[in-house]
Protein backbone atom coordinates (compact mmCIF):
# COMPACT_ATOMS: atom_id res chain seq x y z
CA UNK A 1 0.00 0.00 0.00
CA UNK A 2 1.76 3.55 -0.77
CA UNK A 3 2.84 6.14 1.25
CA UNK A 4 4.13 9.35 1.64
CA UNK A 5 6.11 10.09 4.82
CA UNK A 6 8.61 12.98 5.80
CA UNK A 7 5.90 15.44 5.04
CA UNK A 8 6.78 18.44 7.22
CA UNK A 9 2.98 19.88 6.93
CA UNK A 10 0.31 18.18 6.20
CA UNK A 11 -2.38 20.63 5.25
CA UNK A 12 -5.93 18.01 5.83
CA UNK A 13 -8.01 21.10 5.39
CA UNK A 14 -11.08 18.84 7.47
CA UNK A 15 -14.53 20.49 8.16
CA UNK A 16 -12.86 20.99 11.59
CA UNK A 17 -13.72 24.65 13.33
CA UNK A 18 -14.14 26.38 10.22
CA UNK A 19 -12.68 28.86 7.46
CA UNK A 20 -9.46 29.43 9.78
CA UNK A 21 -9.05 25.90 10.55
CA UNK A 22 -6.74 24.11 7.73
CA UNK A 23 -6.16 20.98 9.59
CA UNK A 24 -2.48 21.36 9.92
CA UNK A 25 -0.22 18.40 10.89
CA UNK A 26 3.28 18.80 11.67
CA UNK A 27 5.88 16.02 10.34
CA UNK A 28 2.88 13.69 9.14
CA UNK A 29 2.33 11.28 6.64
CA UNK A 30 -0.08 9.51 4.38
CA UNK A 31 -1.36 6.46 3.03
CA UNK A 32 -3.56 5.28 0.84
CA UNK A 33 -5.05 2.07 -1.40
CA UNK A 34 -6.07 2.28 -4.97
CA UNK A 35 -7.61 5.19 -5.19
CA UNK A 36 -8.66 6.08 -1.69
CA UNK A 37 -6.93 7.11 0.98
CA UNK A 38 -6.67 5.56 3.75
CA UNK A 39 -4.27 7.73 6.86
CA UNK A 40 -3.63 11.00 6.84
CA UNK A 41 -2.17 12.41 9.96
CA UNK A 42 1.25 12.04 12.38
CA UNK A 43 4.22 9.98 11.26
CA UNK A 44 4.28 8.61 14.35
CA UNK A 45 0.87 6.99 14.04
CA UNK A 46 1.24 5.37 10.90
CA UNK A 47 0.32 1.95 10.65
CA UNK A 48 3.43 -0.33 9.78
CA UNK A 49 1.85 -2.08 6.84
CA UNK A 50 2.06 1.22 5.03
CA UNK A 51 5.82 1.41 5.71
CA UNK A 52 7.84 -0.41 3.16
CA UNK A 53 6.48 1.23 0.00
CA UNK A 54 6.55 4.54 1.26
CA UNK A 55 8.08 7.81 -0.70
CA UNK A 56 9.79 10.91 0.97
CA UNK A 57 8.40 14.17 0.60
CA UNK A 58 11.18 15.84 1.78
CA UNK A 59 10.11 17.58 4.97
CA UNK A 60 7.77 19.60 2.14
CA UNK A 61 3.51 20.85 2.62
CA UNK A 62 1.60 18.35 1.43
CA UNK A 63 -2.16 19.78 0.45
CA UNK A 64 -5.05 18.47 -1.03
CA UNK A 65 -5.82 18.43 -4.71
CA UNK A 66 -6.65 22.33 -5.33
CA UNK A 67 -10.43 22.81 -6.03
CA UNK A 68 -11.09 25.26 -9.16
CA UNK A 69 -14.69 25.86 -8.46
CA UNK A 70 -15.21 28.41 -11.08
CA UNK A 71 -13.83 28.63 -14.77
CA UNK A 72 -15.19 29.51 -18.37
CA UNK A 73 -12.54 26.55 -19.88
CA UNK A 74 -13.98 26.33 -23.47
CA UNK A 75 -13.91 29.49 -25.39
CA UNK A 76 -12.66 30.70 -28.79
CA UNK A 77 -10.55 33.72 -29.09
CA UNK A 78 -9.06 36.74 -26.65
CA UNK A 79 -9.42 40.25 -25.58
CA UNK A 80 -6.54 41.80 -24.81
CA UNK A 81 -7.87 45.06 -26.64
CA UNK A 82 -10.12 45.11 -23.83
CA UNK A 83 -7.56 44.83 -21.59
CA UNK A 84 -6.32 47.57 -22.67
CA UNK A 85 -9.66 49.91 -22.90
CA UNK A 86 -10.06 49.42 -19.29
CA UNK A 87 -6.57 50.86 -18.86
CA UNK A 88 -7.56 53.74 -20.43
CA UNK A 89 -10.98 54.38 -18.57
CA UNK A 90 -13.81 52.59 -20.54
CA UNK A 91 -15.96 50.29 -18.19
CA UNK A 92 -16.83 46.59 -18.47
CA UNK A 93 -20.57 47.74 -19.32
CA UNK A 94 -19.47 50.43 -21.56
CA UNK A 95 -17.11 47.59 -23.65
CA UNK A 96 -20.24 45.27 -23.24
CA UNK A 97 -22.44 47.38 -24.47
CA UNK A 98 -20.32 48.79 -27.81
CA UNK A 99 -20.43 44.61 -29.00
CA UNK A 100 -17.62 43.66 -26.72
CA UNK A 101 -17.13 41.35 -23.85
CA UNK A 102 -18.99 38.05 -23.28
CA UNK A 103 -20.86 38.96 -26.84
CA UNK A 104 -17.39 39.18 -28.77
CA UNK A 105 -16.34 35.98 -27.41
CA UNK A 106 -19.44 33.93 -27.87
CA UNK A 107 -18.71 35.44 -32.23
CA UNK A 108 -15.52 34.04 -31.59
CA UNK A 109 -16.30 30.72 -29.93
CA UNK A 110 -18.98 29.96 -32.41
CA UNK A 111 -16.78 30.39 -35.22
CA UNK A 112 -14.01 28.15 -33.70
CA UNK A 113 -13.77 24.45 -34.53
CA UNK A 114 -14.80 21.74 -32.04
CA UNK A 115 -10.86 20.68 -32.48
CA UNK A 116 -9.43 23.85 -31.51
CA UNK A 117 -11.71 24.49 -28.60
CA UNK A 118 -11.01 20.56 -27.22
CA UNK A 119 -6.87 21.28 -27.88
CA UNK A 120 -6.72 24.42 -25.69
CA UNK A 121 -9.09 23.57 -23.30
CA UNK A 122 -6.27 20.56 -22.80
CA UNK A 123 -3.50 22.67 -22.50
CA UNK A 124 -5.42 24.53 -19.99
CA UNK A 125 -5.94 21.44 -17.84
CA UNK A 126 -2.47 20.44 -18.44
CA UNK A 127 -1.33 23.86 -16.79
CA UNK A 128 -3.81 23.39 -14.42
CA UNK A 129 -2.63 20.39 -12.89
CA UNK A 130 1.31 21.31 -12.89
CA UNK A 131 0.41 23.71 -10.55
CA UNK A 132 -1.71 21.41 -8.43
CA UNK A 133 -5.14 21.77 -8.93
CA UNK A 134 -7.03 18.36 -9.70
CA UNK A 135 -10.61 19.30 -9.88
CA UNK A 136 -11.82 21.37 -12.76
CA UNK A 137 -15.24 23.33 -12.88
CA UNK A 138 -16.10 23.91 -16.33
CA UNK A 139 -18.77 26.42 -17.49
CA UNK A 140 -20.66 26.67 -21.17
CA UNK A 141 -22.19 30.15 -22.14
CA UNK A 142 -20.02 31.15 -25.28
CA UNK A 143 -22.39 29.64 -27.32
CA UNK A 144 -25.97 31.19 -26.31
CA UNK A 145 -27.83 29.01 -28.71
CA UNK A 146 -29.29 25.33 -28.20
CA UNK A 147 -26.17 23.66 -30.62
CA UNK A 148 -23.54 25.71 -29.85
CA UNK A 149 -23.96 25.43 -25.55
CA UNK A 150 -24.64 21.69 -26.19
CA UNK A 151 -21.38 21.55 -28.35
CA UNK A 152 -19.47 22.68 -25.40
CA UNK A 153 -20.67 20.65 -22.52
CA UNK A 154 -20.20 17.31 -25.26
CA UNK A 155 -16.52 19.43 -25.24
CA UNK A 156 -16.40 19.04 -21.47
CA UNK A 157 -17.42 15.06 -22.03
CA UNK A 158 -14.88 14.53 -24.25
CA UNK A 159 -12.13 16.48 -21.60
CA UNK A 160 -13.16 14.17 -18.97
CA UNK A 161 -13.01 10.88 -20.17
CA UNK A 162 -9.38 11.70 -21.15
CA UNK A 163 -8.11 14.10 -18.76
CA UNK A 164 -6.52 13.29 -15.26
CA UNK A 165 -8.84 15.62 -13.72
CA UNK A 166 -12.00 15.48 -12.29
CA UNK A 167 -14.22 18.05 -14.36
CA UNK A 168 -17.56 19.31 -13.13
CA UNK A 169 -19.77 20.53 -16.24
CA UNK A 170 -21.69 23.69 -15.65
CA UNK A 171 -24.52 25.28 -17.95
CA UNK A 172 -24.32 28.62 -18.60
CA UNK A 173 -26.69 29.29 -21.19
CA UNK A 174 -28.16 32.37 -19.14
CA UNK A 175 -24.73 34.33 -19.38
CA UNK A 176 -25.98 37.15 -21.37
CA UNK A 177 -28.98 37.82 -23.74
CA UNK A 178 -27.06 37.25 -27.43
CA UNK A 179 -27.55 39.62 -30.02
CA UNK A 180 -29.86 38.01 -31.91
CA UNK A 181 -32.49 38.20 -28.87
CA UNK A 182 -31.56 41.41 -27.79
CA UNK A 183 -35.16 42.84 -28.59
CA UNK A 184 -36.96 39.53 -27.60
CA UNK A 185 -35.48 38.51 -24.26
CA UNK A 186 -38.13 36.77 -22.98
CA UNK A 187 -38.26 33.92 -26.02
CA UNK A 188 -34.43 33.67 -24.78
CA UNK A 189 -35.55 33.33 -21.38
CA UNK A 190 -38.19 30.34 -22.62
CA UNK A 191 -35.48 28.44 -24.91
CA UNK A 192 -33.09 28.23 -21.95
CA UNK A 193 -36.14 26.72 -19.95
CA UNK A 194 -38.02 24.78 -22.60
CA UNK A 195 -34.92 23.76 -25.21
CA UNK A 196 -31.67 23.56 -23.86
CA UNK A 197 -32.13 22.26 -19.81
CA UNK A 198 -34.11 19.45 -21.10
CA UNK A 199 -31.53 18.38 -23.48
CA UNK A 200 -28.76 18.76 -21.17
CA UNK A 201 -30.57 16.91 -18.93
CA UNK A 202 -31.46 14.44 -20.98
CA UNK A 203 -27.54 13.97 -22.08
CA UNK A 204 -26.73 14.17 -18.68
CA UNK A 205 -24.05 16.78 -19.66
CA UNK A 206 -24.25 19.33 -16.34
CA UNK A 207 -24.11 19.05 -13.04
CA UNK A 208 -25.14 22.65 -12.35
CA UNK A 209 -26.86 25.40 -13.69
CA UNK A 210 -25.41 29.03 -13.93
CA UNK A 211 -27.07 32.36 -14.28
CA UNK A 212 -25.35 35.56 -14.91
CA UNK A 213 -27.47 37.78 -12.05
CA UNK A 214 -26.86 41.59 -13.60
CA UNK A 215 -28.35 44.49 -15.00
CA UNK A 216 -26.09 43.85 -18.14
CA UNK A 217 -27.21 40.30 -18.02
CA UNK A 218 -30.27 38.65 -16.31
CA UNK A 219 -32.74 39.79 -13.88
CA UNK A 220 -33.79 38.29 -10.35
CA UNK A 221 -37.18 37.23 -12.18
CA UNK A 222 -35.52 35.54 -14.88
CA UNK A 223 -32.39 33.92 -13.09
CA UNK A 224 -34.87 32.61 -10.65
CA UNK A 225 -37.16 30.86 -13.23
CA UNK A 226 -34.18 28.86 -15.08
CA UNK A 227 -32.61 28.28 -11.81
CA UNK A 228 -35.54 26.32 -10.42
CA UNK A 229 -36.19 24.78 -13.93
CA UNK A 230 -32.79 23.66 -13.66
CA UNK A 231 -33.13 22.65 -10.61
CA UNK A 232 -36.29 20.57 -11.50
CA UNK A 233 -33.98 18.41 -14.25
CA UNK A 234 -31.11 17.62 -11.65
CA UNK A 235 -29.17 20.63 -12.20
CA UNK A 236 -27.45 22.18 -9.16
CA UNK A 237 -28.16 26.06 -9.00
CA UNK A 238 -24.91 28.81 -8.85
CA UNK A 239 -24.84 32.02 -9.58
CA UNK A 240 -22.86 34.79 -10.47
CA UNK A 241 -24.10 37.61 -8.31
CA UNK A 242 -23.10 41.21 -7.23
CA UNK A 243 -20.32 41.27 -9.24
CA UNK A 244 -20.89 44.75 -10.65
CA UNK A 245 -24.05 46.36 -8.75
CA UNK A 246 -25.98 44.97 -5.62
CA UNK A 247 -28.45 42.97 -7.64
CA UNK A 248 -30.06 40.53 -5.28
CA UNK A 249 -28.17 37.70 -6.50
CA UNK A 250 -26.94 36.45 -3.28
CA UNK A 251 -30.68 36.78 -1.82
CA UNK A 252 -31.80 34.53 -4.91
CA UNK A 253 -29.08 32.09 -4.20
CA UNK A 254 -30.16 31.34 -0.87
CA UNK A 255 -33.37 31.06 -2.42
CA UNK A 256 -33.51 28.98 -4.50
CA UNK A 257 -30.65 26.71 -2.69
CA UNK A 258 -27.87 27.28 -5.25
CA UNK A 259 -24.16 25.59 -4.03
CA UNK A 260 -22.40 28.86 -4.62
CA UNK A 261 -22.84 32.23 -5.30
CA UNK A 262 -19.67 33.89 -7.10
CA UNK A 263 -18.31 37.35 -7.28
CA UNK A 264 -19.93 38.99 -4.66
CA UNK A 265 -17.89 42.44 -4.95
CA UNK A 266 -21.32 44.55 -4.10
CA UNK A 267 -23.23 41.86 -1.79
CA UNK A 268 -25.00 44.17 0.81
CA UNK A 269 -25.21 42.96 4.72
CA UNK A 270 -28.75 41.45 3.88
CA UNK A 271 -27.18 39.38 1.28
CA UNK A 272 -24.49 38.30 3.77
CA UNK A 273 -27.23 37.40 6.08
CA UNK A 274 -29.43 35.65 3.65
CA UNK A 275 -25.87 33.46 2.33
CA UNK A 276 -25.21 32.61 5.70
CA UNK A 277 -29.30 31.36 6.58
CA UNK A 278 -28.97 29.56 3.22
CA UNK A 279 -25.45 27.69 3.45
CA UNK A 280 -24.46 29.08 0.16
CA UNK A 281 -20.69 29.00 -0.61
CA UNK A 282 -19.32 32.71 -1.20
CA UNK A 283 -16.78 32.19 -4.10
CA UNK A 284 -14.07 34.56 -4.47
CA UNK A 285 -12.64 35.70 -8.11
CA UNK A 286 -9.84 37.77 -6.86
CA UNK A 287 -8.30 37.97 -10.77
CA UNK A 288 -11.32 39.47 -12.11
CA UNK A 289 -11.16 41.65 -9.42
CA UNK A 290 -7.78 42.39 -10.51
CA UNK A 291 -8.52 42.80 -13.89
CA UNK A 292 -11.19 45.08 -13.84
CA UNK A 293 -10.19 47.43 -11.04
CA UNK A 294 -13.19 46.69 -8.84
CA UNK A 295 -13.23 46.70 -4.52
CA UNK A 296 -12.65 43.32 -3.26
CA UNK A 297 -15.26 41.06 -2.58
CA UNK A 298 -15.67 41.58 1.64
CA UNK A 299 -14.50 38.33 2.41
CA UNK A 300 -13.36 39.30 5.81
CA UNK A 301 -17.62 40.19 6.38
CA UNK A 302 -18.40 37.08 4.91
CA UNK A 303 -16.32 34.87 7.03
CA UNK A 304 -17.06 36.65 10.33
CA UNK A 305 -20.79 36.25 9.75
CA UNK A 306 -20.19 32.16 9.03
CA UNK A 307 -20.33 31.98 5.33
CA UNK A 308 -18.16 30.03 3.73
CA UNK A 309 -15.59 31.52 1.32
CA UNK A 310 -14.00 29.28 -1.96
CA UNK A 311 -11.05 31.34 -3.76
CA UNK A 312 -11.56 30.05 -7.68
CA UNK A 313 -9.36 31.53 -10.96
CA UNK A 314 -12.63 32.71 -12.69
CA UNK A 315 -10.15 31.79 -16.00
CA UNK A 316 -12.05 33.75 -18.97
CA UNK A 317 -10.97 35.65 -21.93
CA UNK A 318 -11.78 38.29 -20.81
CA UNK A 319 -12.16 39.67 -17.12
CA UNK A 320 -9.55 36.98 -15.74
CA UNK A 321 -7.33 35.58 -18.34
CA UNK A 322 -5.52 33.48 -16.46
CA UNK A 323 -5.85 30.07 -14.52
CA UNK A 324 -3.22 30.52 -11.77
CA UNK A 325 -4.81 29.58 -8.75
CA UNK A 326 -2.00 30.01 -6.74
CA UNK A 327 -1.90 33.56 -7.58
CA UNK A 328 -5.61 33.42 -6.93
CA UNK A 329 -4.81 32.65 -3.67
CA UNK A 330 -2.55 34.73 -2.97
CA UNK A 331 -4.45 37.96 -4.02
CA UNK A 332 -7.43 36.78 -1.77
CA UNK A 333 -4.74 36.85 1.04
CA UNK A 334 -3.64 40.40 -0.24
CA UNK A 335 -6.45 41.80 -1.29
CA UNK A 336 -9.02 40.29 1.01
CA UNK A 337 -7.11 39.94 3.95
CA UNK A 338 -7.80 36.52 3.71
CA UNK A 339 -5.04 34.34 6.29
CA UNK A 340 -2.99 31.61 4.39
CA UNK A 341 -4.66 28.99 5.98
CA UNK A 342 -8.55 30.88 5.00
CA UNK A 343 -7.47 30.58 1.11
CA UNK A 344 -6.10 27.35 1.06
CA UNK A 345 -9.31 25.83 2.90
CA UNK A 346 -11.64 28.05 0.14
CA UNK A 347 -9.57 26.24 -3.30
CA UNK A 348 -9.76 23.30 -1.43
CA UNK A 349 -12.39 21.97 0.93
CA UNK A 350 -15.16 24.54 0.77
CA UNK A 351 -14.77 25.01 -3.11
CA UNK A 352 -15.64 21.32 -3.28
CA UNK A 353 -18.84 21.89 -1.43
CA UNK A 354 -19.65 24.70 -4.41
CA UNK A 355 -19.26 21.91 -6.70
CA UNK A 356 -21.10 19.55 -5.00
CA UNK A 357 -18.44 17.27 -4.61
CA UNK A 358 -17.38 17.64 -1.21
CA UNK A 359 -17.60 13.94 0.03
CA UNK A 360 -14.88 12.88 -2.91
CA UNK A 361 -12.81 15.76 -2.50
CA UNK A 362 -11.21 18.78 -1.02
CA UNK A 363 -9.62 17.32 2.10
CA UNK A 364 -7.03 14.67 3.02
CA UNK A 365 -9.44 12.37 5.13
CA UNK A 366 -10.19 8.88 5.18
CA UNK A 367 -12.32 7.33 2.31
CA UNK A 368 -11.59 10.34 0.12
CA UNK A 369 -10.14 10.45 -3.10
CA UNK A 370 -6.59 9.99 -2.92
CA UNK A 371 -6.03 14.09 -4.62
CA UNK A 372 -3.28 15.57 -3.59
CA UNK A 373 -0.22 18.00 -4.10
CA UNK A 374 3.13 18.12 -2.90
CA UNK A 375 4.50 21.82 -2.47
CA UNK A 376 7.78 23.42 -1.99
CA UNK A 377 7.27 25.13 1.00
CA UNK A 378 7.33 24.76 5.05
CA UNK A 379 3.62 25.47 5.42
CA UNK A 380 1.02 27.61 3.79
CA UNK A 381 1.92 30.54 5.08
CA UNK A 382 4.95 30.54 3.11
CA UNK A 383 3.63 28.85 0.06
CA UNK A 384 1.23 31.57 -0.42
CA UNK A 385 3.91 35.01 0.46
CA UNK A 386 6.41 33.85 -0.94
CA UNK A 387 4.75 33.62 -4.45
CA UNK A 388 6.49 32.05 -7.98
CA UNK A 389 5.72 30.83 -11.20
CA UNK A 390 4.90 26.98 -9.59
CA UNK A 391 6.02 25.56 -6.04
CA UNK A 392 4.29 22.24 -7.05
CA UNK A 393 6.23 19.47 -7.38
CA UNK A 394 4.42 17.08 -8.05
CA UNK A 395 0.24 15.90 -8.62
CA UNK A 396 -1.76 13.17 -7.55
CA UNK A 397 -4.88 12.27 -8.37
CA UNK A 398 -6.96 8.98 -6.99
CA UNK A 399 -3.15 7.92 -6.11
CA UNK A 400 -1.56 7.89 -9.10
CA UNK A 401 0.82 10.77 -9.89
CA UNK A 402 0.18 12.91 -12.89
CA UNK A 403 2.69 15.48 -12.59
CA UNK A 404 6.08 15.71 -11.60
CA UNK A 405 8.37 18.89 -11.78
CA UNK A 406 12.28 18.29 -12.98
Amino acid sequence: MPALTNIGCLATCAAGAGQSDAGLVRNAALAWEGATITYAGPAVELPPRFRSEAADAGGRLVVPGLVDCHTHLAFGGWRADEFEQRIQGRTYLEIAAAGGGIASTMRATRSASSVQLLTRAAAVLGGMLALGVTTVECKSGYGLDPDQELRLLRLYADLAARSAQHLVPTLLAAHVIPPEYRDCREAYVRLIIEAIIPAVARERLARCCDVFVEESAFSVDEARRILLAGRAAGLAPRLHADQLSASGGAELAAEVGALSADHLEYVTPGGIAALHSGGVVAVSLPIATLYLGQRPMPARALIDAGVAVAVATDFNPGSAPSWHLPLALTLACALQRMTPDEALKGATLYAARAVGREREAGSLERGKSADFAVIDASDPREWLYYFRPNACIETVVGGVTRWRGG
